[in-house]
C-alpha cells in the first residue's frame, strides 16, 4: 500500500494557480458570458430553446409551465441554478427586454418599471414562430454538430443553424472574466438587408452597410442621437451611442384653471426603470437640482407609456426638458463593445464581420443539409430501384421466395441471383403484396423519377457556390417578408453634426407659426401658383381660436433665426423643423426653442452665411430702430442671445438684413410709408446690448405694421429731392409708367386688396419723419398688413388667419399710384383676413437646372 506521503505530488503555487485561473476564465468566456457570432445565443438560450423544441412547444402548441422548460434544462443541459434558467427565459420572452423575443409568455412576465415575474411554477411559455423558423429549423438534418452534455447521457447541439444574423437582431450583453460584451438590438429588416447587400457585393465595406443598417433599433423605442456613435461602433467594435427618450411638451387643458406646460414622455432609453426615473427626478426637485416642476405622474397603461411632468407657470419647458436629459436616464448611453466568440476565440467584430461568419456558417449549414438530403434520397433511390427490379421479375422472384426454407435463404438467392444489395433485398421481402398492383408500381416508379430529378439538383447545389448563396438569400427574403417590423428607435442629429445637411437637398420651403405657438415647414411646391382674386389653399390645420401669426419662405440649408418679444434670438437649421403636410397642424414651438408661454416669437430670418458686410436691422412696437452687425450672432447658444436691450412695456416686433448702403421703407396700419437710408448717418451700427434710436412719428392711434430694406442699386437711382404729395380721384388710377421694370414696394391690406408701387414714389427722409401714404382704403374698417420690397421674377406667398394659403406672380398684382386702393388679390371667406406676406426665395443655379426638365424654358 502506498502511503499519504506517496501520494502527495509537489507542484509549483504560482504555475498551479495560473493554469486553473486560466482554465476557469476560458470555461466562463466560452461556456457561460459570452455569445456565438454564428447563432448570436448563449449555452444557457441555446439549451433553453432546444429544450423547449424537444419538448415539443411549438408556436402551434399549447402553453407549457415555466418550471417543466426549467426542470428539463436543468435535468439534461444545464447544470446550474434554476433561478438563472428561469431569468434567462424571462427574458427571452419580454418585448422590452428583446427586439424580437423567441419565446411566447402567458403570465407575469415583469414590466419596465423591474418588476419581478412571477414565479416559474405560474407563468407558461412555448416558442415564438421567429424561433423556429429562424433558429431550429432543419436541426435533425445534420446541418450542426452535437456534443455530450454534462454527464454524457444527452446529446445537445452546440450551436442552432441560425437562418437569420440573430446576435445583430436581438443583441447581447454579459460580463466574463476580463472581458465584457454589449451588442445592442437592431431591426431585423435592416440586418437582412445588409446581409443580402453583403452577398452581393464581397468587398462592400462598413460605411457602405450603414446605407442598409441604419443604427441600433431597441425595443423600447427612444431616439438615438447623432451617428458618429454608430458609424464608430461599426467600424472598430466599440462606440458610445447617446440614447435618449421621446418627450413632447403639451399644453394641459385644465377645468376652471389656467392651461399649463407640460412635458410627456412616452418612450424611454434601452433597459431604463421607469419607476427609479420617475424617483430620481422627484429626488432632483425636492434637492432643487432642477427648477420648474411642479407635480410628476405615471399615466402609463395598457395602451403606452405616458410620464406627466408637470410645469410651473414661470418655468422655460424646452430648458427643464434639458436638465432632464443633462441629470437623468430620459437620456443614456449605450457602451457598445461588440466582442463575440468565433470558433471559441473572442472576437471584436465590425458589422461587416459580424455578417460575414453569419454567412459563412450558413454556407457551412444549408451545404451539410443538402449533403444529408442528398444522402437520404440517393437511399431511397437505392431501395425504390430494387423494387423496380422485383417489378420487372415478379413472377420469378414470388416463386423465388416461395421455395425458399427460410428468410435468410431468400436473401442470399435475391442477392446472388439479381445483383441485389442486403438493403434492396430486405426491403423486397417486406414489400406488401397490395404494392404488386399496377396503380402502385406506376408511384414507385414516378417517385424514383421524381428522386432522380433531386440527386441532380442536390448535386448541382453541392457544385455551385452562387446556388447556396440564392437559396441564402431566399431564406432570409421569406423570413423578412414574415416578421419584419418598422423601426422604432429614430435616428436624429446631434449637435455639431453636418451629415444631415449634406445629405438634404436644399429646397424652397415655407416655414409657419400659428398664434399658439405651433411651427411647421412645407415645401413650396406645395402650392402651385394661382391666379389672382382666387381662394388658395389651406396651409394648416388650426385649432379653435388659432391662426397664423409669422410666415416665412427660405431654403432648408439656411440657418432660421427666431427673435422674441423680449429681444432674445434663437436659431436652428430650416431642415430641422420637421417637415409636414398642408393639412397637418405641425408641432409646439416650446419643442424647440427654451422659451416660455410667456414669451413670443416676434419675427423670423432666414440667413444663408454669416458675412461681415451685412446688418441686422431690428425694429420695436415703440418704434426704435438699431442696426447690429450679422456676424456677432454667428454663435447663438442653445438658450439664446441678447439681439437688443428694450425699454420698459417695448417689445422687438421686426428683424430685417440689410447692408450700409441699402435703405429701409417702414409701414403703418393706417397706410403711412417712410422710406431712409440705413448708412452712419442715419443709422448708426451698434452693439447687442443697446436700445437703438427713434425710426417714425406716428398719428394718434396710428402703430407699425411692417418693415422691409430696399437694395443698394435702388436706392441710387431715387433721387433725395422734395417731392409734393398729390391727390388723386377715388378711381385707383394707374401709374402712367407701365414700362417700370421694378424692383417695387408691394402693399397688401387685411381685406385682401394690394397693389405695386414704384419705389421711386417714395422719397428719401430723414429719420424720425412722419412719412408719406402708401395706400388709400376701400372701406374704414380696412387697414395695411404688410409691406414688400419684390422684383419682377418674384413670387409671392399670402397666408390668412384661418391658414389659407395662395401662391401667385408678382406681376399678377396691378402697378398703381401711392393713393390708389390697389386690386383684390385674394378672395376671403367671412370673417377671414390677410395675416402676413412673404416672398418666394429664388432657386439656386443648379437647382433651378435640375427642376427644369429638357427643352423647358425658365
Amino acid at each position: 500500500m502506498t502511503t499519504s506521503q506517496e501520494r502527495i505530488i509537489p507542484t509549483d503555487l504560482s504555475n498551479e494557480m495560473s493554469r486553473s485561473y486560466l482554465e476557469y476564465a476560458m470555461s466562463v468566456i466560452v461556456g457561460r458570458a459570452l455569445p456565438d457570432a454564428r447563432d448570436g445565443l448563449k449555452p444557457v438560450h441555446r439549451r433553453i430553446l432546444y429544450a423547449m423544441y424537444e419538448l415539443g412547444l411549438t408556436p402551434d402548441r399549447p402553453f407549457r409551465k415555466c418550471a417543466r422548460v426549467v426542470g428539463e434544462v436543468l435535468g439534461k443541459y444545464h447544470p446550474h441554478g434554476d433561478t438563472a434558467v428561469y431569468d434567462a427565459l424571462v427574458r427571452m420572452a419580454q418585448d422590452f427586454s428583446m427586439r424580437n423575443p423567441l419565446i411566447n409568455g402567458h403570465g407575469n412576465f415583469g414590466s419596465i418599471d423591474n418588476d419581478p415575474p412571477a414565479a416559474m411554477r405560474y407563468t407558461e411559455c412555448r416558442l415564438q414562430a421567429l424561433a423556429t423558423d429562424s433558429l431550429l429549423r432543419d436541426i435533425e438534418a445534420e446541418t450542426v454538430d452535437f456534443a455530450d452534455n454534462f454527464d454524457g447521457s444527452q446529446q445537445e447541439p452546440i450551436v442552432l443553424p441560425a437562418r437569420i444574423p440573430q446576435l445583430l437582431i436581438n443583441g447581447s450583453s454579459g460580463i466574463a472574466v476580463g472581458m465584457a460584451t454589449n451588442i445592442p438590438p437592431h431591426n431585423l429588416g435592416e440586418v437582412i438587408e445588409g446581409a443580402i447587400a453583403l452577398i452581393h457585393n464581397p468587398e462592400i465595406t462598413d460605411l457602405d452597410l450603414m446605407q442598409y443598417i441604419k443604427g441600433p433599433d431597441f425595443p423600447t423605442g427612444g431616439q438615438i442621437i447623432g451617428r458618429a456613435g454608430i458609424k464608430e461602433a461599426y467600424t472598430t467594435g466599440r462606440g458610445s451611442i447617446t440614447m435618449r427618450g421621446v418627450a413632447d411638451i403639451e399644453t394641459l387643458q385644465q377645468r376652471g384653471r389656467a392651461d399649463k406646460e407640460a412635458i410627456i414622455i412616452t418612450q424611454l432609453p434601452y433597459q431604463t426603470n421607469k419607476a427609479s426615473l420617475i424617483e430620481k427626478i422627484a429626488d432632483l426637485v425636492n434637492d432643487k437640482r432642477i427648477d420648474g416642476i411642479s407635480d410628476i405622474r405615471d399615466e402609463s397603461d395598457r395602451t403606452g407609456m405616458r410620464v406627466v411632468i408637470e410645469l410651473k407657470r414661470d418655468a422655460y419647458p424646452r430648458v427643464v426638458l434639458n436638465n432632464l436629459y443633462k441629470q437623468t436616464a430620459v437620456q443614456a448611453n449605450f457602451g457598445a463593445n461588440m466582442l463575440a466568440l468565433v470558433n471559441n476565440d473572442p472576437q471584436l467584430l465590425t458589422i461587416r464581420r459580424f455578417l460575414e461568419v453569419f454567412l459563412e456558417f450558413r454556407v457551412e449549414a444549408i451545404t451539410r443539409r443538402t449533403q444529408y438530403q442528398l444522402r437520404k434520397a440517393e437511399e431511397r433511390d437505392h431501395l425504390l430501384q430494387g423494387l423496380l427490379i422485383a417489378l420487372e421479375n415478379i413472377d420469378a422472384i414470388i416463386g423465388l421466395i416461395r421455395g425458399a426454407a427460410d428468410t435468410a435463404t431468400a436473401k442470399n438467392e435475391l442477392v446472388e441471383s439479381y445483383g441485389l444489395s442486403n438493403t434492396q433485398a430486405d426491403a423486397i421481402l417486406q414489400m406488401q403484396l397490395r404494392r404488386l398492383t399496377a396503380l402502385e408500381a406506376e408511384k414507385i416508379q414516378a417517385e424514383h423519377e421524381d428522386l432522380q430529378t433531386q440527386i441532380s439538383d442536390l448535386n448541382d447545389i453541392l457544385a455551385r457556390k452562387e446556388r447556396i448563396e440564392e437559396i441564402i438569400e431566399s431564406e432570409l427574403t421569406t423570413i423578412k417578408n414574415v416578421h419584419a417590423t418598422p423601426r422604432r428607435t429614430e435616428i436624429v442629429q446631434g449637435e455639431g453634426e453636418l451629415l444631415d445637411k449634406d445629405l438634404i437637398a436644399n429646397e424652397q420651403s415655407v416655414i409657419l407659426i400659428t398664434e399658439q405657438g405651433y411651427i411647421k415647414r412645407m415645401p413650396v411646391s406645395t402650392f402651385e401658383a394661382q391666379s389672382r382674386a382666387t381662394r388658395g389653399k389651406a396651409a394648416a390645420k388650426m385649432k379653435e381660436n388659432d391662426g397664423v401669426e409669422h410666415f416665412m419662405t427660405c431654403c432648408d440649408h439656411d440657418t432660421v433665426m427666431f427673435f422674441s418679444d423680449r429681444g432674445v434670438v434663437y436659431s436652428f437649421y430650416a431642415y430641422q423643423i420637421p417637415a409636414t403636410s398642408r393639412t397637418a397642424r405641425g408641432i409646439p414651438l416650446i419643442q424647440m426653442l427654451p422659451i416660455s408661454q410667456a414669451e413670443k416669437v416676434t419675427s423670423l430670418i432666414a440667413v444663408s452665411e454669416f458675412t461681415e458686410d451685412e446688418y441686422l436691422v431690428m425694429l420695436t412696437r415703440k418704434g426704435n430702430i438699431k442696426k447690429t452687425a450679422l456676424s456677432a450672432f454667428a454663435n447663438i447658444r442653445s438658450n439664446g442671445l441678447i439681439a437688443i436691450s428694450l425699454q420698459e412695456e417695448d417689445e422687438l416686433r421686426w428683424v430685417r438684413l440689410a447692408t450700409e448702403e441699402d435703405s429701409v421703407i417702414i409701414g403703418t396700419r393706417k397706410g403711412k410709408a417712410i422710406h431712409f437710408k440705413t448708412n452712419r448717418q442715419q443709422l448708426r451700427p451698434l452693439g447687442r446690448s443697446t436700445k437703438g434710436v427713434k425710426s417714425m412719428k406716428l398719428r394718434g392711434d396710428d402703430e407699425l405694421i411692417s418693415m422691409d430694406i430696399i437694395p443698394s442699386q435702388i436706392v441710387a437711382t431715387i433721387a433725395e429731392t422734395e417731392e409734393e404729395e398729390v391727390e388723386e380721384d377715388n378711381n385707383e388710377e394707374l401709374v402712367a409708367e407701365e414700362t417700370d421694370l421694378g424692383p417695387w414696394l408691394l402693399a397688401i391690406t387685411s381685406n385682401g386688396y394690394g397693389k405695386r408701387v414704384p419705389i421711386s414714389k417714395f422719397r428719401l427722409q430723414n429719420r424720425a419723419g412722419m412719412g408719406v401714404r402708401a395706400i388709400k382704403f376701400k372701406t374704414d374698417d380696412d387697414c395695411l398688413v404688410g409691406i414688400d420690397i419684390v422684383n419682377p421674377e418674384d413670387e409671392l406667398m399670402i397666408v390668412t388667419n384661418r391658414g389659407i394659403m395662395i401662391r401667385q406672380a408678382v406681376k399678377a398684382i396691378s402697378l398703381q399710384s401711392r393713393n390708389a386702393t390697389g386690386v383684390r388679390v385674394q378672395r376671403l371667406d367671412k370673417d377671414d383676413a390677410i395675416a402676413a406676406v412673404a416672398p418666394v426665395p429664388p432657386l439656386e443655379e443648379d437647382e433651378l437646372e435640375a427642376e427644369v426638365g429638357e427643352g423647358e424654358e425658365v
